[in-house]
């Protein structure tokens, strides 16, 4: 194998492994926002670990955090919780560096 064709190969490998590890920042950081609006909306046991799954799922909709800004936005409105898209992204913001640690701590 050449030196060029093992460059392109741990690139590609890198390429996968920094892709992997952003989908599962991701994923965690959703699970969290689930779990934290389902707080604020008072939803709490097994119903607020439901919730967070169908806020993980929500990212898979449309490309970006949209989907889940809306999902989650129009589910507090529902419950009569306050809250603007502003600061909604900067718990989401809180949240992604709190899942970036937890997952490189597994």
């Amino acid at each position: 194998m050449s030196t060029f064709d093992k460059r392109k190969k741990e690139e590609e490998a890198k390429y996968k492994r920094d892709e992997d590890l952003k989908f599962k920042v991701t994923a965690r950081r959703n699970k969290l926002l689930g779990l934290w609006a389902a707080e604020q909306m008072k939803i709490t046991g097994a119903d607020a670990e439901a919730y967070a799954k169908q806020v993980v799922a929500a990212d898979f909709e449309k490309p970006g955090d949209s989907d889940v800004v809306e999902k989650v936005l129009k589910d507090m409105s529902a419950k009569g919780v306050s809250i603007d898209e502003h600061r909604l992204r900067k718990e989401m913001t809180r949240l992604m560096d709190l899942a970036r640690q937890q997952v490189m701590e597994e």
